[in-house]
């Protein structure tokens, strides 16, 4: 028996998912049909197709490299990062039981945004 696997987005991502569905809605109207924010949105949704076939497809951050606040804000124990367009970022973390498994997308962010959560600099 294989498990269902089920997609949540937390509230301020979903929130941020939908204003870009909103965004994307809007530059079509007025004819634009292949805008950044259009390759994002194509990307995150193909990505979230692809966690729900395989919730291990993206990259597994070792535990002391979890930022700190994401452990507390969100209680976890491991955290995934899955490469989205143009050096963006979507982070998940997994849970699951015998039935079920949960990925919770926690973040959509761009590389830089992502390289100052987790303490990268520029060279």
């Amino acid at each position: 028996m294989s498990r269902k696997v089920r997609i949540v987005f937390e509230p301020e991502t979903e929130n941020a998912y939908n204003q870009l569905l909103e965004d994307v809605a809007e530059e079509r109207k007025k004819g634009s049909h292949n805008s950044d924010d259009q390759r994002l949105l194509k990307s995150i949704d193909y990505k979230v197709e692809l966690l729900k076939m395989n919730p291990m497809a993206g990259i597994q951050i070792e535990r002391r490299l979890i930022p700190k606040v994401y452990m507390h804000k969100y209680d976890i124990d491991n955290l995934w990062k899955i490469n989205l367009v143009s050096y963006w970022r979507m982070l998940y973390s997994i849970k699951g039981d015998k039935v079920e498994i949960m990925c919770f997308i926690l973040d959509i962010m761009d590389h830089n945004r992502y390289n100052k959560i987790f303490g990268y600099r520029k060279r």
